[in-house]
């Protein structure tokens, strides 16, 4: 076992594996404390961040943190990394990666090109060599574009998912938070629903309402309902109309366990997916979110930092080429993300991570009520975001999901995200809005949506 160690103000501390010496490195965090592998000080986190910049990147690739004898993610890492791609940044060690990944003449086409070289640990210990400002600096240099419906990640792009979630998985509740948010804009990365039961025939309910309403509408999307996958497969063999394949999935084996997957599974759902060709302009079928904290929740962290393991379970999500991959940021809890600044941090590490993976990255810019967090800090958190380059953040009617039971984004943030930034939707969303009057400053005809939706007028 490597050992390392770094001098501050004449202390000298000493790190006995590299996964110690990313977790004293990562930004304060609960979920590393709770875990008791955070740093003890302040300047404990510099000396093992002088420690992590000088560690070549070659190292990720032999000094694994998770044993690639007992984990199938890290073999999937591994063994899928590209050399070529790797080639040309692989003379050099994690503070050269930081300067290179910031300098003015690394552009978007250079990020692309390396990134099948770049492992999720590479990208999580750059990370946490960067500010704030780093972060979203090297962020919105990447464009990672993909298809179903429409076209979502393009320049210029904020799509959104419209979350039209009921705690009874009433139809005709759902079909009017589906109506206020297209009022507002949102909706063209999917309207997605987390039903309150998973009962297959219940799911089936569900995507046949969101199917019919989008074609009564005509609306260039998709829909989604994220059960999980096993019933995925099962609803499109009994012809269900399913769009998205959506699963949870997490930064180790054992974790993914808990999660009652495995990655051939994922593998087999790809291509069930594929196999229903139901996209119009692409072949992106699979929706996937993460969130740091899952492998921690579970046990299955094997003594690494929730951050390294969120960069993971991206690293998971890009073997399956998806349309949408989200952390839910700040969904788990205080255990995990103490308060706004925590949550803040954290969504823009996961989202640099991602796109960085190579990943549509979007965020569920969230907390729970028992977190010292409010609006204010979601607010912030989006629209560094929508500068970011962010793919798509998630909205809910009120910013309060009365059946998951958190906070998130308001179908209205979507539009302030919009209008201050001068972002549009997915271009054949936009197209829509317009074709339908909602998007011109005009009064659409909110009735006959209405009872092409089914509701009063």
């Amino acid at each position: 076992m490597a050992h390392y160690a770094a001098t501050a103000r004449d202390h000298v501390f000493r790190f006995d594996s590299l996964a110690a010496v990313m977790a004293a490195a990562s930004p304060e965090r609960a979920g590393d404390q709770l875990a008791g592998i955070a740093a003890g000080s302040a300047l404990e986190r510099v000396a093992a961040r002088r420690v992590l910049m000088d560690l070549p990147l070659r190292i990720f690739l032999t000094d694994v943190l998770v044993p690639y004898e007992e984990d199938e993610v890290t073999r999937l890492i591994i063994d899928s990394h590209d050399p070529e791609a790797f080639a040309p940044i692989a003379s050099m060690t994690v503070g050269d990666l930081r300067d290179w990944l910031l300098s003015p003449a690394t552009d978007g086409a250079a990020l692309a090109s390396v990134s099948p070289g770049l492992t999720p640990e590479m990208v999580a210990a750059v990370s946490k060599l960067m500010r704030n400002q780093d972060l979203l600096r090297v962020a919105r240099k990447v464009r990672v574009i993909t298809a179903f419906r429409n076209t979502i990640g393009g320049a210029g792009v904020l799509a959104s998912r419209l979350q039209p979630n009921h705690p009874a998985d009433d139809p005709r509740g759902i079909a009017v938070a589906v109506l206020d948010g297209l009022l507002q804009g949102a909706g063209d990365a999917v309207i997605g629903i987390n039903p309150a039961s998973d009962n297959l025939a219940n799911c089936h309910a569900l995507l046949t309402a969101l199917d019919d309403m989008r074609q009564a509408l005509d609306i260039p999307t998709q829909t989604c309902v994220l059960t999980h996958v096993t019933n995925a497969l099962t609803l499109l063999e009994r012809g269900a109309p399913v769009d998205l394949i959506f699963q949870s999935v997490a930064g180790s084996q054992a974790a993914n366990e808990g999660f009652g997957i495995t990655l051939s599974m994922l593998a087999e759902a790809h291509q069930a997916g594929l196999a229903a060709e139901r996209g119009t302009v692409g072949r992106n079928v699979m929706y996937f979110e993460t969130g740091q904290g899952s492998a921690l929740s579970a046990d299955a962290h094997h003594g690494v930092d929730q951050q390294t393991m969120e960069a993971r379970a991206q690293g998971v999500a890009r073997a399956y080429t998806p349309l949408l991959v989200n952390t839910v940021v700040g969904f788990i809890g205080p255990e995990y993300l103490y308060d706004g600044k925590q949550i803040i941090r954290a969504g823009l590490e996961d989202h640099f991570c991602g796109k960085l993976l190579g990943l549509p990255m979007g965020v569920d810019v969230c907390y729970t009520n028992h977190v010292e967090a409010d609006q204010d800090d979601m607010d912030t958190l989006s629209t560094l975001l929508a500068q970011a380059g962010v793919n798509f953040v998630i909205a809910v009617p009120g910013a309060d999901d009365v059946m998951l039971g958190y906070q998130s984004l308001a179908f209205e943030d979507i539009a302030y995200l919009r209008e201050t930034t001068g972002l549009t939707p997915a271009p054949e969303f936009s197209a829509w809005l317009q074709a339908v009057g909602l998007s011109d400053g005009a009064l659409p005809d909110t009735g006959a949506i209405a009872r092409r939706l089914g509701l009063p007028a």
